[in-house]
């Protein structure tokens, strides 16, 4: 395991780093990324050998305390920082407080202004949900051969801009598999198929925590199921709890604490003289 110093200028071990993952393509081998917004989920995936997640820049810092050597990008809400001033803040404040690299789903001007600063940028084409209304529903892009080429353009756009990777969410994947062999951008596969260096899934599609799970994506746990068992369970607890309460039989002899009744007279000797 490489180690490195992060941003914030700890020496740390990493599960891979941009150089890694750079040269992955060379080695024939894939890595695999997941979100992650809290310690657990962060902890469950280096656990589970994920080498990389995605949370949000809030959450660097809550992550980090999970897992001290997973891959982690920053991603750079569009309403979290809005300047050119404030994106360069939020996204120093996500790399010094442990991410590896940021997100962002804006402009080619941003990656650029970001990658001037040798901060490791990760664009997002294909389909990007915040900008959905400019393909017109929600479906895969590039499914025909002028947006196909327009697609590839903007590949080559991003790569110009600085960026290092790529998130390609729902490519066809024989285009997305044409374009991975043209592009020196590390490629992210967000439902856009296997041959991009890294493939991606959120953690609550794969937990079976979704209500709705998307085409692209698989469920190999239970945990709705679970998180409704839990649900009920304390629905049940604090049921019960109310009819004690109501009934009188809680708190009962054992869960209060007594007073010896000697104590006790002496108590109410003192207090009744003072009366009269």
């Amino acid at each position: 395991m490489p180690k490195i110093f992060d941003f914030g200028g700890r020496e740390v071990e990493r599960s891979i780093t941009v150089a890694g993952l750079r040269a992955l393509r060379q080695a024939g081998r894939r890595v695999a990324q997941v979100t992650a917004e809290t310690a657990d989920e962060a902890a469950a995936a280096e656990a589970a050998g994920i080498e990389m997640v995605v949370c949000r820049a809030a959450n660097v810092a809550r992550v980090r305390e999970g897992s001290r050597r997973v891959f982690v990008t920053a991603a750079l809400g569009f309403a979290d920082a809005v300047t050119g001033d404030e994106i360069l803040r939020t996204a120093f404040s996500a790399i010094t407080s442990g991410a590896d690299a940021v997100i962002t789903g804006r402009g080619f001007d941003t990656v650029r202004m970001l990658a001037n600063e040798r901060i490791p940028v990760m664009g997002h084409l294909g389909f990007v949900p915040r900008k959905s209304t400019w393909v017109g529903g929600i479906r895969a892009v590039g499914k025909t051969a002028a947006e196909a080429v327009e697609l590839w353009d903007q590949f080559r756009r991003l790569e110009d801009a600085g960026a290092f990777a790529v998130e390609c969410e729902i490519i066809p994947a024989a285009l997305m598999a044409e374009i991975h062999r043209r592009t020196s951008l590390v490629t992210v596969s967000l439902g856009s198929g296997a041959e991009p260096d890294v493939i991606f899934l959120f953690t609550s599609d794969i937990c079976g925590e979704s209500t709705r799970l998307p085409r692209h994506a698989r469920a190999w746990g239970k945990l709705a199921a679970l998180h409704q068992q839990v649900r009920d369970a304390r629905i049940d607890a604090l049921t019960a709890f109310r009819k004690e309460v109501d009934g009188g039989s809680y708190p009962g002899k054992a869960e209060i604490a007594a007073i010896a009744e000697e104590e006790l007279e002496g108590f109410r000797a003192l207090v009744d003289s003072t009366k009269s």
